[in-house]
């Protein structure tokens, strides 16, 4: 008992401590990490998928991001980005980019769906990452309402909330959600492209994704029943509308009464 009682009162016992208390930190977040990943749909590709991948991406994509996509001056890493980001930057169009600027804009698809779910397949094979979403939270059958209070709170500051898009800083923007289809919404949250951040299962579950998906459907078919959209930009644009219309419905007329008493 005595012997135990002075190794408790060893200096180094504290830092044994708290290596032990790190060691432990990180063993129960790798573990929580990969049970929120394990939500995601674990879509697995066949071996000729990955290597008509590989052949896609060595003709389209490597001037970028290098051979093995390990990145380059011109281009990120790809290996551990996943199934999902390739599918959303090569299913909108926004890959292979056209130039280089503030961020990759949409553009007409230059891949066909199965070239696609190539490339997805060869970067899925270089390192674990988000995968294409499960069919059942796309469905546009979630809680709008509750989905419309989750997108104020962490998307509405850059989407509008109206999800009519807004602009950033140094020319990037927040595109418009209107025509976006749910798989792209969910992959584009749980990736984070541009400057989006990564909407993770820890941060928003997939039920939530669900929910936030089917308030943008909402919203879309509903339209706008109070009348003219001006850009669903909210009083700034209402106001500049009304006075130009004011000042112009002013000036008509003042320039009727002239003429009327000459």
């Amino acid at each position: 008992m005595k012997a135990l009682s002075r190794k408790r009162r060893h200096p180094l016992a504290a830092v044994a401590l708290l290596v032990m208390g790190l060691m432990l930190t990180g063993g129960l977040y790798a573990v929580v990490t990969t049970v929120n990943e394990a939500k995601a749909d674990t879509t697995t590709y066949s071996s000729e998928q990955v290597n008509q991948g590989e052949k896609l991406f060595v003709a389209n994509c490597a001037t970028c991001h290098g051979l093995g996509a390990s990145g380059s001056d011109n281009g990120p890493s790809l290996v551990g980005v996943g199934a999902a980001a390739v599918d959303f930057q090569v299913g909108t169009g926004r890959m292979p980019m056209q130039m280089q600027g503030p961020q990759a804009e949409q553009k007409p698809v230059q891949f066909t769906d199965s070239q696609t779910s190539q490339l997805a397949a060869y970067v899925a094979s270089l390192g674990a990452g988000p995968a294409i979403p499960d069919a059942r939270y796309l469905d546009g059958k979630g809680d709008a309402t509750l989905g419309g209070e989750l997108f104020r709170v962490n998307c509405a500051m850059c989407h509008n909330a109206a999800a009519a898009g807004g602009a950033l800083t140094r020319g990037k923007f927040a595109p418009a959600l209107a025509g976006v289809s749910n798989q792209h919404i969910y992959e584009a949250m749980v990736t984070g492209p541009q400057n989006m951040p990564v909407f993770n299962d820890a941060n928003i579950p997939p039920q939530n994704k669900r929910d936030i998906i089917t308030f943008l459907n909402t919203i879309e078919s509903q339209g706008s029943p109070g009348g003219a959209q001006l850009g669903s930009l909210g009083p700034v644009s209402e106001g500049l509308f009304m006075w130009i219309a004011g000042i112009g419905i002013i000036i008509v007329f003042t320039i009727w009464l002239t003429s009327r008493t000459s």
